[in-house]
């Protein structure tokens, strides 16, 4: 049943946590999804140091995402419709059973010491593939939980929580890859999936306010949506350019061994920096709600991005040209901050343009379409940095590993201006009166 809605009280720059005080459900769900999320992205940086270690190879990096990309891109279609026709939570349930078995099975790899690579590929494959599915269930599921008017802080709260769990899980991987190896990594994130049954298993019956079924005139449904939705289409595009071009995950394995130095730990720490940048940037985030220009928020964030991920990449140049990495494997620790601070930005910008972004997408979007549409942005979200990992891994294989961000940083400052000229009406979007 609806809840009414009334307007929430100006909180200054401070994150609004009024969902997690006002929605028990909200918060079980928020708390736990940040549990099993850190287990994700444990194994996540975990499986690409181990198999940089096994193959010496960025490339090889590159196909753990890779492989996953036809399926996730099936099931980010069909998962929306299935998330759409059926009670939202018993889908997230089935979903998380199934994911289940790829970090069990990662964790059965490493403890038999298997060293061959394409049983990892396998189930990083399952994880990626259902992982589209999961997230389509629990997006729909959010503004289920709260008032319309805290979508804006919902939303906020998602960018911390995504900010935490890239943050503590890669930093946590390097600490226990280094410390205790693979097979215990890995255990310690099928003990925090567990976790995140709990969320899941609390949450009351969520039924779609119209049911569809699934099939193809579910799909048919969805497609025209998305035609007519313009806006949305615009965001869309510019979140593909960001993670396809900026995203420079799989060549950080080479850049701690060859540039820096400090093997794991200094990939670990690179990769959360990123995501400290999203948890500093959501934790005064607060008067972001009371800015309804989203579009033009979201292209702004998106060339303040871009400026990041260059200098990211002006950095890697500098350190290349200044010799590497320390002859004895030493972490330069200069050079680690230096790198970090970039990737820090990075995160304050993307997070910026996700809170506008997701509040545009839950505010304009029919709850009876919502799933679908975010099983296409789920593909977006989870195929889209497996298509980075694939355009970062092999352009630096085939190059330098400076070349695929600076690249990168031109290539999205190009999109962002193709769509100022394709969609002026992007940048007068108005989320007080939201039109997809």
């Amino acid at each position: 049943m609806p809840v009414i809605e009334r307007r929430a009280p100006s909180r200054g720059w401070l994150l609004d946590t009024s969902p997690l005080r006002e929605s028990p459900a909200f918060r079980r769900f928020w708390v736990s999804g940040v549990a099993s999320g850190i287990g994700h992205q444990l194994t996540a940086v975990a499986i690409a140091i181990h198999v940089y270690e096994l193959s010496g190879s960025t490339a090889a990096v590159a196909l753990v995402g890779g492989f996953a990309l036809a399926p996730m891109a099936i099931m980010g279609i069909v998962g929306g419709s299935i998330v759409d026709a059926f009670d939202r939570r018993r889908v997230l349930l089935a979903a998380s059973f199934i994911s289940f078995i790829a970090p069990v099975g990662i964790a059965a790899l490493a403890w038999t010491h298997v060293e061959v690579l394409w049983p990892y590929y396998v189930f990083t494959t399952l994880s990626s593939t259902v992982g589209s599915l999961v997230g389509a269930a629990r997006f729909a599921i959010h503004p289920r939980l709260v008032r319309r008017d805290q979508l804006p802080a919902v939303a906020a709260l998602s960018g911390v929580s995504a900010g935490l769990q890239t943050a503590v899980g890669p930093a946590l991987a390097g600490l226990l890859v280094a410390a205790f190896g693979f097979a215990w990594t890995y255990t310690i994130d099928v003990a925090l999936f567990m976790v995140g049954f709990w969320g899941v298993v609390s949450l009351p019956p969520i039924a779609p306010e119209r049911a569809t079924r699934v099939g193809l005139t579910s799909l048919r449904e969805g497609a025209r949506f998305l035609r007519g939705a313009a806006n949305l289409r615009a965001a869309f595009v510019l979140q593909i350019a960001t993670l396809t071009f900026g995203r420079p995950y799989a060549i950080l394995p080479a850049v701690g061994a060859v540039l820096i130095g400090g093997g794991p730990l200094t990939v670990g720490l690179l990769t959360a920096s990123a995501a400290v940048g999203v948890i500093l940037s959501g934790l005064v985030s607060g008067r972001l709600g009371g800015m309804h220009a989203h579009g033009r928020g979201i292209a702004r964030a998106t060339v303040g991005f871009a400026a990041a991920v260059a200098i990211f990449g002006a950095l890697l140049l500098v350190l290349e040209l200044r010799g590497g990495a320390p002859a004895d494997g030493r972490m330069n620790v200069a050079a680690l901050a230096a790198v970090a601070a970039a990737l820090v930005l990075a995160g304050v910008a993307e997070n910026i343009a996700s809170i506008f972004r997701t509040t545009m997408m839950q505010s304009a979007t029919p709850d009876e379409v919502r799933g679908r549409l975010q099983g296409m942005f789920t593909l977006v979200l989870t195929a889209g940095p497996r298509s980075g990992d694939v355009y970062a891994g092999f352009l630096a294989a085939a190059a330098l590993l400076w070349w695929p961000p600076l690249l990168g940083a031109v290539l999205i400052v190009a999109v962002v201006g193709a769509v100022r000229v394709a969609r002026p009406q992007f940048w007068q979007y108005d989320g007080r009166t939201p039109v997809p």
